[in-house]
C-alpha cells in the first residue's frame, strides 16, 4: 500500500474507534509524555505600587462581609480567566479595613497568608486568634473554621496562597459556611506558638492533621534567624541563605501541599542558575534585587510578587540585603516522587 493509502486506512480506523470514545495513544504519546515539562505558564512580576490603588479601590466597591473575602486575584498572563498563578496554585491580595469582619467558613483547600501591609488585623483559625504583622507567615489548614477581623487602624493587606487548582484537579473541593460571622475562639492569643513553636511539644501530643500546629510564624523571629546565618558562612551559590518553614512535630514541611520557604541574599550577591520542577511564587519582604528568567529581567522591591514557571532557569541578584518569601507545590511533588532540580 502507498503511504497515502496507509494514512487513509488509519484515519478511517481512528474515526470508527472515536464512535466508542477511544483514541490511539501513538498519535498523542509525545505530547502526553514529553521529554521536558510542558506548560503554558510565563514568568511575570506584579509591582505592588501598581496593584495597591486597585486593591484599595476594592474597599469602596464592596464590603468584606458582602464579598466574604475581598481579594484581587493574581492571574498568570498565560492563564487569564483561570484564577491561577500556576497550574496548581492560586494567589491573591486580600484587603480588610478597620472594623470589618470577613465571615467564618471552612474549605478543603489549604491556605497561607503572608502579610504585606498594615497592622492590627487578626485571623482566627480553629479556635485561636492571632494578630498579624508584616512578614508573618500564617497557615489556615484544610477544613478548619476561620475568619478575619481588624481592630486596628488603616488598611491591612496580605498575600493569599491556596492549592485551589490542585484540589479542583482531584475533584475534592468542599466548603461550609459558619452560622455565625465569627467562629468561636477558645484559646488565648499566642497559645499555639507557646505550645509548639519553642522547640517543645506537649507530652502525648498527637497531630490532628498534616499541617504544622504552629499557624503563625512571626517575621521578627524569622528575620533574626536569617541574618544570623550571614555570620555563620557563605550563602549557597544557587539559592542564597534558603530556609524552609517546618512542622515541629516531624520536621517536615509546614503544609502538606504547599512548600513555604524564605531566603536572604546579602547585598551584591548573585546566584548561579537554578531550576526546579515546581513553579515558584516569590514576594519581597525586605530589600531590592533583580529576578532574571531566561532573557527577561524583573526588578523587584518590597511587596512585589513574581512567578517563575517550573523547570525554567532563573537567577537572583541582590541590590540590598534581599529577603524573599516563596511558595510552590514542591511538597506535593516530593510526596509523589516527581520533584527535580538542576543547578547550573
Amino acid at each position: 500500500m502507498s503511504p497515502d493509502d496507509v494514512a487513509a486506512r488509519r484515519e478511517a480506523f481512528y474515526a470508527r474507534a472515536d464512535t466508542q470514545h477511544l483514541a490511539p495513544l501513538w498519535t498523542r504519546l509525545k505530547a502526553l509524555v514529553p521529554k521536558l515539562p510542558a506548560h503554558q505558564l510565563v514568568p511575570h512580576v506584579w509591582h505592588y505600587d501598581d496593584l495597591r490603588p486597585h486593591v484599595m479601590e476594592s474597599a469602596r466597591q464592596i464590603s468584606a462581609a458582602e464579598a466574604e473575602r475581598r481579594v484581587m486575584i493574581l492571574e498568570n498572563p498565560a492563564l487569564r480567566g483561570s484564577s491561577q498563578i500556576t497550574n496548581t496554585l492560586y494567589a491573591g491580595l486580600q484587603l480588610i479595613m478597620p472594623g470589618e469582619v470577613a465571615p467564618a467558613h471552612r474549605h478543603t483547600q489549604s491556605a497561607l497568608r503572608f502579610i504585606v501591609e498594615g497592622s492590627g488585623a487578626y485571623t482566627a483559625v480553629d479556635g485561636e486568634k492571632t494578630i498579624m504583622q508584616p512578614g508573618d507567615f500564617v497557615i489556615t489548614p484544610s477544613w478548619t473554621w476561620h475568619h478575619h477581623g481588624h481592630d486596628g487602624d488603616g488598611p491591612m493587606v496580605w498575600l493569599d496562597g491556596l492549592d485551589i487548582p490542585m484540589c479542583t484537579f482531584f475533584g475534592s473541593t468542599f466548603r461550609e459556611d459558619h452560622d455565625q460571622a465569627e467562629a468561636p475562639v477558645a484559646r488565648p492569643v499566642g497559645d499555639a506558638l507557646a505550645r509548639y513553636g519553642s522547640g517543645l511539644l506537649p507530652v502525648g501530643y498527637v497531630a490532628r492533621n498534616l499541617n504544622s500546629p504552629v499557624f503563625n510564624y512571626p517575621w521578627a523571629r524569622t528575620r533574626e534567624a536569617l541574618h544570623a546565618l550571614t555570620k555563620a558562612g557563605v550563602p549557597d551559590a544557587h539559592t542564597g541563605h534558603l530556609m524552609r518553614y517546618v512542622n515541629p512535630v516531624d520536621g517536615g514541611w509546614a503544609m502538606p501541599t504547599m512548600a513555604t520557604m524564605v531566603r536572604l541574599l546579602p547585598a551584591g550577591f548573585a546566584t548561579l542558575p537554578y531550576r526546579s520542577s515546581d513553579s515558584m511564587v516569590f514576594t519581597t519582604v525586605e530589600g531590592r534585587g533583580e529576578l532574571r528568567v531566561a532573557d527577561q529581567v524583573f526588578a523587584m522591591g518590597p511587596r512585589d510578587i513574581a512567578v517563575v514557571p517550573g523547570w525554567m532557569p532563573y537567577t537572583l541578584h541582590a541590590r540590598d540585603d534581599w529577603a524573599l518569601f516563596s511558595y510552590s507545590d514542591r511538597v506535593a511533588q516530593e510526596k509523589l516522587g516527581l520533584w527535580r532540580e538542576a543547578r547550573g
